[in-house]
């Protein structure tokens, strides 16, 4: 199946958004991403429980609920504090990775009536770890108000997601896919929470996937002071034009001119006898090369460490995904990093490859060569 893959952007409150093609429960129904296949993003989840941990003096009398908590990836780390966790998690099969550690997770879409029943069943959170999910829902203001329900007086919701500020700095055209309905700015993001009596008062820059806002929110009536970072990044925003929707159209052409890059790049391989496999069967790398027409004429096959991807297509440009071993086996002249945000994880891992002279290539912001 191919469906249309056109963002849009509202030019009333400027939220960047894609229509509804595929439901959540087509989607994520029975999903094929294991977080605890990323030993970076397990490190980074480490980092945030012991921060978050120490910051809001988690203890064994604290309710933590991760809302899409994947395989327990997270909650592993609160667990083995003692700290009472919850995962709410709608893939079933992703879940049960989670309980088989020992994590309780409820096989369920969060919203509005989950987040009102888990209260009346008095697990009302001190903490709800919220990471890369709020832009997974089409219905934000049912998410949202789930979020208000569920959150203790006191309590705090941190969330991490991709920054629509890097995304168009960068080019980050391919993470656009259908299981991402939204696109945030902090300015977008505080618009749809103060809606809901809910504030940001602490914003960090992250890193991970491209680069992420990592936001701190609670009640408006809460105990918690806003910081500096807050309006700092608003300023940033606004300086960058995320309150016109000027900026936001000029991402088009950004886009067309990397696509242009990468094929050049690769047409020039080819040319030169060169045999080109990619790395990294991620939903990232499923935009990139249906939008840039990459088939197997360029990439002879797709590796991943995750055994639920092996034997299977890529979508679209139906390229084979095999094991990483495949590598050592096939010695191909470039090896192409779909999922560029982990580059140097991948670089590290695949550093046999140059033993051959394997160039490691990462295609977004622009095409470039590992050294």
């Amino acid at each position: 199946m191919f469906y249309p893959l056109h963002v849009r952007v509202c030019a009333q409150c400027l939220l960047v958004q894609l229509p509804e093609f595929a439901s959540p429960t087509e989607i994520f129904g029975d999903y094929a991403y294991f977080s605890s296949y990323s030993d970076s993003w397990v490190e980074h989840a480490r980092r945030y429980v012991e921060l978050a941990a120490e910051r809001f003096r988690l203890d064994e009398s604290s309710q933590v609920i991760e809302v899409a908590s994947n395989d327990g990836y997270l909650l592993q780390f609160f667990l083995a504090r003692g700290v009472q966790t919850l995962g709410v998690e709608p893939a079933a099969n992703v879940a049960a990775a989670a309980q088989k550690r020992g994590i309780p997770t409820i096989v369920e879409f969060f919203g509005e009536r989950l987040g009102a029943r888990l209260v009346d069943e008095g697990r009302s959170a001190d903490l709800v770890v919220a990471n890369n999910v709020f832009a997974h829902v089409p219905d934000v203001h049912d998410f949202v108000e789930g979020l208000r329900r569920v959150l203790k007086p006191g309590g705090v919701v941190t969330m991490e997601f991709p920054h629509l500020l890097r995304l168009i700095e960068g080019r980050q055209f391919d993470t656009i896919y259908h299981e991402h309905y939204s696109y945030f700015s902090l300015l977008s993001a505080e618009r749809i929470l103060a809606t809901h009596g809910l504030v940001v008062f602490d914003v960090e820059e992250l890193s991970t996937h491209g680069g992420s806002l990592r936001i701190y929110v609670g009640h408006a009536n809460g105990p918690h002071e806003s910081g500096p970072s807050v309006g700092k990044l608003r300023a940033t925003e606004r300086e960058a034009g995320l309150d016109r929707l000027e900026a936001h159209l000029r991402f088009d052409g950004a886009a067309r001119a990397a696509k242009r890059e990468l094929v050049g790049f690769l047409v020039d391989a080819k040319r030169a006898g060169k045999s080109i496999v990619a790395y990294g069967a991620a939903a990232k790398g499923v935009t990139l090369l249906n939008f840039c027409g990459i088939r197997g004429d360029f990439i002879d096959y797709v590796v991943d460490r995750s055994p639920h991807k092996q034997g299977r297509f890529l979508p679209g440009v139906r390229l084979p995904i095999h094991a990483p071993e495949r590598v050592a086996e096939t010695r191909p002249d470039v090896l192409l990093i779909l999922p560029w945000n982990l580059a140097d994880e991948v670089a590290e891992q695949m550093a046999f490859v140059r033993s051959w002279g394997c160039e490691l290539v990462a295609p977004i912001p622009e095409v470039a060569v590992l050294g």
